[in-house]
């Protein structure tokens, strides 16, 4: 008879839970002190500009979540019913659901294996295809996977080729870099996440950033319910209850001002895990591309099918018996079965990077707030599971 292994009784370890500064109270009392609670207010508008600032765009608005930024960035771009969007395949499913929204077709493109993010060849397949039909697509959702960049100047280079405008989805990259140019700011429109779990938080929200200052003019006003400019409650266009709310702007203030420290302690994570588990034969990680620094947003392990038994749902129900949280790397779009038939697009015929990824990937504890000991609860875990 086996005996069942009993779970581990200790604090629990998250993949990646909120890491305050201290600096957020100092703006939420402001906030309750001026009475200023409800929805819009002083934070807002500064947490706008002081973002702006830091990621070198023109502009900013402050929304209730990254998602509602691809929304608005895919409305103002005319996607409309029937219109296709390129969209990276390797993702959170917020970066496609707007274009459903819009009530528009997603086609999905496979990554490239040196840095997981989209490919410009199958990019560039999509788009012989789509002239090949007769029919363009209104925008190129691209991704920044992991606080990783995706290889922009070749993908930008092929969308303006087309006449295509692109949004670059940096929800999981605010802090990382492409050619000495923060994330966000390569696309005609940016966005960011601050969900508990990214680099900073504001509980929820997100933001939206450009150099084209009437772009975000029309998505601020799409994003306060598109009320005209009247005395009385006149609208003329449908909106959306899309704004940040005082309270959770300070919050992101507060956050915003040790972003730095944030994305370098994440990198320290990713580097240890790298120091202590490298030297297992079948072990390795996501790769760090030369164009750029990478946030390590999320440490990913990659588990050698050849070389290693272990699959990754195995490490992490064993993670899990010691009270410590992991996942499987993102599940493509083009498997979900929300987008069964979607066209899907690889470089190399009959090759799926992001099949093979999704396959043998592992998402370990990777926050700022993680400390080595914790860490090294981790390693001994996946060490003993390794090592049969």
């Amino acid at each position: 008879m086996v005996k069942k292994r009993m779970a581990v009784k200790t604090k629990r370890i998250y993949l990646s839970s909120p890491h305050l500064s201290g600096y957020e109270e100092e703006y939420i009392k402001e906030a309750f002190t001026t009475n200023w609670v409800a929805p819009l207010g002083p934070n807002v508008d500064a947490f706008e500009k002081e973002l702006a600032e830091y990621v070198g765009a023109k502009g900013a608005v402050a929304l209730s979540s990254g998602t509602a930024g691809i929304h608005l960035a895919l409305r103002y771009l005319g996607v409309e019913r029937e219109d296709m969007v390129f969209c990276s395949t390797f993702t959170f499913i917020a970066s496609v659901n707007p274009v459903l929204y819009q009530g528009g077709n997603p086609v999905f493109i496979d990554s490239e294996p040196t840095n997981w993010n989209m490919s410009p060849e199958a990019l560039r397949k999509a788009f012989k295809w789509a002239v090949k039909n007769g029919k363009l697509p209104k925008a190129v959702v691209v991704v920044d996977l992991y606080g990783q960049s995706a290889d922009m100047k070749p993908i930008l280079e092929i969308c303006r080729e087309y006449g295509v405008p692109v949004v670059e989805d940096a929800a999981e990259a605010l802090g990382a870099t492409y050619k000495g140019k923060k994330c966000g700011t390569w696309g005609d429109l940016g966005v960011y996440s601050f969900n508990g779990n990214k680099i900073i938080t504001t509980s929820g929200g997100g933001m939206l950033v450009s150099d084209n200052e009437k772009a975000l003019e029309k998505a601020r006003f799409w994003a306060t319910q598109a009320r005209d400019r009247a005395v009385w409650y006149q609208h003329s266009e449908v909106g959306f209850n899309y704004r940040m709310s005082n309270i959770s702007a300070g919050i992101g203030r507060g956050q915003l001002k040790v972003i730095e420290d944030r994305v370098e302690a994440r990198r320290r994570v990713f580097a240890r895990y790298q120091d202590l588990l490298g030297d297992i034969e079948g072990i390795s990680f996501m790769p760090e591309a030369g164009y750029g620094r990478s946030s390590r947003w999320l440490t990913v392990m990659v588990l050698d099918r050849d070389k290693v038994k272990v699959s990754p749902l195995d490490l992490i129900a064993a993670l899990e018996s010691y009270n410590i949280e992991s996942r499987p790397a993102w599940k493509p779009m083009h498997l979900q079965p929300l987008f069964k038939g979607c066209s899907y697009f690889t470089a190399e015929e009959g090759i799926s990077v992001s099949d093979e990824l999704f396959a043998s990937g592992i998402c370990l504890p990777s926050g700022s707030n993680l400390t080595e000991e914790e860490q090294d609860r981790v390693v001994e875990v996946i060490r003993k599971v390794m090592e049969g």
